[in-house]
């Protein structure tokens, strides 16, 4: 229940406080959520460039995926057994027949939590080998494929503004990439294990792998009464076991000689903790926030990576650069606008939320 629901049941609909005290808590609670979406996006980004391109010894990162499953299935396990007021005895009974008694229903979400821990995977691989403001551009490429396998998939529809967005996007995406063409060995010379070709079809890969796990994710899922937090139990089981498999395949003799937590800091404790706790601490605000919302904080996130960028990174903008992020910024805010009157109410309601939507927030 929102906090603007539980207090319409403690206070008058009409009157002064009905007329004053909702919008002042709902435009405060929008501000509140607009700040933590646009620092959790740009953080996140940010973060792990940075702890990827300083010097010494790295960390696995799939091993980071693997703790990040791990401490947000803890949380979410912790949240449940409060929701059931600490009583051990119903939450355990809860969480054997979500999971064990409907089994068939947490195997439906083995085919998305593989999708996501090999999109959390290449998130790192692109990062590593692109510049942040890039990434978050070029990552945004994920409402196109959203929207693409919601028409698909789901035989939704998309007006005309939103097509148009669509190609706007394409094109500033594209503009973006042919600026880091010309700069690519400026960009990437100051590390030779970093390589701008791998970066790209990462990204890519995952933008293509975000967009059909969260369409998919909302067919098999809906009518469904789970709550969000025992869906992200589910999801991450299944993260930490195929994370497990994946680390194990890529890194296994490596970490067996040098330990799961080999090369971590400070830095990449809060590069993990940001990753598991600050998607769900989004769930927790994105009820606030509307779709123009998220599509300023999105825009906004590019605006603050690209800007960092600059000062931490020594990220070099160019016209060509900013004509591109321009681009994308307007198609993130036009894909937000509301539907036109005319439109069904029907068309492309939940794509257009899931292409903003925090992965944490149902998905992962």
């Amino acid at each position: 229940v929102s906090l603007t629901a539980a207090l319409g049941g403690r206070f008058p609909p009409q009157g002064n406080m009905g007329g004053v005290l909702f919008p002042t808590v709902n435009r405060r609670l929008k501000y509140i959520s607009l700040a933590v979406l646009v620092v959790q996006n740009a953080s996140l980004i940010l973060s792990i460039r940075y702890v990827r391109t300083l010097p010494g010894d790295r960390f696995f990162t799939t091993s980071a995926v693997v703790m990040a499953e791990v401490l947000k299935v803890l949380t979410c396990l912790l949240i449940i057994l409060l929701q059931k007021r600490v009583n051990v005895k119903e939450t355990a009974f809860l969480l054997l027949d979500s999971i064990v008694f409907q089994y068939k229903d947490t195997l439906k979400l083995a085919v998305p939590s593989l999708i996501y821990t090999l999109q959390n995977n290449l998130q790192y691989v692109a990062i590593s080998n692109l510049p942040a403001a890039t990434f978050q551009v070029t990552y945004q490429l994920k409402i196109l494929t959203t929207a693409l396998f919601s028409v698909l998939m789901l035989r939704k529809s998309l007006s005309k503004v939103q097509w148009f967005s669509l190609l706007l996007l394409f094109i500033g995406v594209a503009v973006v990439q042919v600026q880091q063409e010309g700069n690519k060995e400026a960009s990437v010379a100051n590390s030779a294990n970093q390589n701008y070709t791998v970066g790209l079809i990462a990204v890519v890969i995952s933008c293509l792998s975000s967009g059909f796990a969260g369409v998919y994710f909302e067919k098999i899922l809906k009518g469904s009464s789970a709550s969000v937090w025992m869906r992200n139990v589910q999801l991450g089981i299944f993260g930490t076991v195929l994370g497990l498999l994946g680390m194990w395949w890529n890194d296994g003799p490596a970490i067996a000689e040098r330990g799961f937590l080999f090369g971590y800091t400070g830095m990449v404790w809060c590069v993990i903790f940001n990753q598991a706790f600050g998607g769900l601490l989004v769930a927790v605000v994105v009820k606030y926030a509307d779709n123009i919302l998220k599509g300023f904080a999105t825009s906004f996130s590019i605006i603050v990576s690209t800007v960092t960028s600059i000062y931490l990174f020594a990220f070099h903008v160019d016209l060509l650069f900013m004509m591109g992020a321009g681009l994308v910024i307007c198609a993130v805010y036009m894909y937000s606008l509301p539907k036109a009157p005319g439109v069904s109410s029907s068309s492309l309601r939940s794509s257009s939320m899931e292409a903003f939507q925090p992965k944490s927030v149902l998905v992962k």
